[in-house]
């Protein structure tokens, strides 16, 4: 790296978020709570993951992407989870044995308020986890007010830049992409110059410890990676991502978020097969290899899996689908009461569609949400009302 390079590097780096917090590292008490939020970012059609086979409507909807009915002579067929619902067979070898273990539990009819169907507008009412209209702080997220109301529950966000879910918390969060390169960005020379840059300033601190927790992650992770691997390949994308996820959960943090892009599939969507099918399936072994790589402490792990929105019922001209409302979410851990499809459910017809297009939202992620994260950290009342206002807590007993 040359003189120009690593001045821009390091303009870079002194920009970026990562760097902007000042709290030190530590070991979080082990056996307790942790929580992972997993946001799919691009509205993913959940009837190509949680499919309703027995819905004949369904399949009339769908003519050239629906997923077969069940056939135990052809592994390309939907997986049965109960009488009305299976699983898109691209996920028989890694969440197929969590639901089976009775370790994940789906919750359809799941979603918003927000009837926009626009990316942006409904990613950041989830991330803010307010009411409609509420006249609230629109740079405060629900996740940062669930920090504020936790004590000794350090968290962090496992992205490039903080994510509106955790950002007005009044704390310093840590966030840190753990995509692709695990190696230090710098040496130790560079890093003494970066350090010496902010010293006796304000953010001297915060440089410190951005710089401490980028070296500290490139050491433990690649040291733990060829041990874990014992020569195997590593899967690729996001499985790489959640196993080092999983270090930093289980050894030092208990609250963290993460998102997957790439979900927008308005062309040549496929069914089990292609792109869609191609993302579940990168999906899922990422999850089944976090729960791995967290061991025991898989049975004080709960993760959530939500999209903005799902996508239309029935397929469109392009063989894709388009933005929706309703949708499918997901609850994984070693403690959540699983095996089973939670919440309010009706039937899966063409009367019962929201303006003759999408799933009705009759899970509301609000209201869910708040009862399970009070379950968690035995939170009440007002509590869930700071990291949630005006939810009505509704316990599906999801842990």
């Amino acid at each position: 790296m040359n003189r120009r390079e690593f001045l821009l590097a390091a303009a870079a780096a002194a920009a970026a978020p990562a760097l902007s917090f000042s709290g030190r590292l530590f070991a979080a008490p082990a056996n307790s709570p942790r929580f992972l939020f997993v946001f799919l970012r691009g509205g993913y059609d959940c009837n190509s993951f949680l499919v309703p086979y027995s819905s004949d409507f369904y399949y009339d909807s769908r003519p050239t992407i629906a997923i077969a009915r069940p056939d135990a002579n052809n592994p390309n067929t939907t997986l049965p989870l109960d009488a009305n619902w299976g699983m898109n067979p691209v996920l028989r070898d890694s969440i197929y044995p969590l639901w089976q273990k009775k370790q994940a539990a789906f919750i359809p009819f799941a979603g918003t308020d927000d009837l926009s169907r626009s990316h942006f507008e409904t990613q950041d009412n989830i991330e803010r986890g307010e009411p409609l209209q509420h006249g609230g702080n629109y740079r405060s997220g629900f996740m940062a007010r669930l920090s504020g109301v936790l004590t000794g529950v350090p968290a962090i966000a496992f992205t490039n830049s903080l994510p509106l879910s955790f950002q007005g918390s009044g704390k310093d969060i840590p966030n840190i992409s753990l995509k692709g390169d695990t190696k230090a960005h710098f040496d130790d020379r560079q890093s003494a110059i970066l350090a010496g840059m902010y010293k006796n300033t304000a953010l001297a601190s915060a440089a410190a410890d951005g710089l401490s927790l980028r070296s500290t992650v490139s050491m433990d992770l690649r040291n733990e990676m060829v041990a874990a691997s014992r020569g195997a390949p590593n899967a690729s994308g996001f499985a790489q991502e959640t196993q080092r996820i999983a270090t930093l959960m289980r050894d030092q943090y208990r609250l963290g978020f993460v998102d997957v892009g790439g979900w927008d599939t308005h062309v040549n969507q496929g069914n089990v097969t292609g792109g869609l099918a191609n993302n579940l399936r990168n999906l899922g072994q990422g999850l089944a290899a976090y729960a791995a790589a967290l061991g025991n402490e898989w049975n004080n792990t709960t993760v959530v899996v939500v999209s903005e929105f799902g996508r239309t019922f029935r397929e469109n001209g392009d063989r894709g689908t388009d933005h929706g409302h309703g949708t499918v979410h997901w609850v994984l851990g070693g403690n959540v009461s699983g095996g089973r499809i939670a919440g309010e459910q009706i039937a899966v017809n063409q009367q019962n569609l929201l303006q003759n297009r999408d799933y009705q939202v009759l899970n509301n992620y609000r209201d869910v949400y708040s009862a399970l994260l009070g379950r968690l950290w035995g939170l009440r009342g007002q509590q869930l009302q700071v990291v949630f206002p005006q939810a009505r807590p509704r316990d599906l007993r999801l842990v």
